[in-house]
């Protein structure tokens, strides 16, 4: 019983090693393209101000506090997980959308905090509308390529800049999200009253 034991616990640990490598992709010391994406957001957010070298120093460490501050996420300078997915950059093992949306979980829990935070209180085609905007600036090259650098563009939207977009949606603003990723746009008909 013993042996089985102590084996139990060298596998967690062996797993434990394993996940953590995975998710903890880029921290200080940390040097690459990855590191480079993430100043590069940052920098066009406001967050950080050194040069896109592609080193994780102490000005990357900070801005990314800042930046995990913000989006009510644990301010550890660590770009991980739940950082990168807010920041809207894929691990360095996948690649990157160049334009378009796909219904992958942080674009959809993204879309649908900023439904929440911004246009909770109207209709679900508004909110609807809402998320479709986004997606049709992500289109658009005089915009950012990625669902969160749209949303997360200097002035943009009200819902970040008042911190309501950290709230947690409801399953409308999740339904509202899904259908504009489905691809219904609320806003390319115009609707004249009389």
């Amino acid at each position: 019983m013993k042996k089985f034991f102590i084996l139990f616990i060298i596998a967690v640990i062996l797993l434990g090693g394993i996940f953590y490598t995975t998710f903890a992709t880029s921290k200080f010391g940390s040097s690459g393209e990855e590191v480079k994406q993430i100043q590069s957001k940052l920098k066009s957010w406001g967050f950080y101000s050194g040069s896109i070298d592609g080193v994780y120093g102490s000005k990357t460490v900070e801005a990314v506090k800042a930046f995990q501050r913000k989006n009510g996420l644990t301010a550890d300078g660590v770009a991980g997980e739940k950082t990168l997915s807010a920041l809207g950059i894929q691990s360095s093992s996948g690649g990157s959308g160049g334009g378009t949306v796909t219904a992958n979980n942080s674009n959809l829990n993204l879309l649908s905090k900023l439904i929440y935070g911004e246009a909770r209180g109207e209709e679900y085609r508004g909110q609807v509308a809402v998320a479709a905007t986004v997606l049709n600036r992500v289109a658009n090259s005089k915009f950012p390529n990625t669902v969160s650098g749209v949303i997360y563009q200097n002035g943009a939207y009200t819902a970040v800049s008042d911190g309501q977009i950290n709230l947690t949606p409801d399953a409308t603003a999740r339904k509202a999200a899904q259908d504009a990723i489905n691809g219904w746009d609320p806003t390319s008909r115009l609707y004249i009253l009389f």
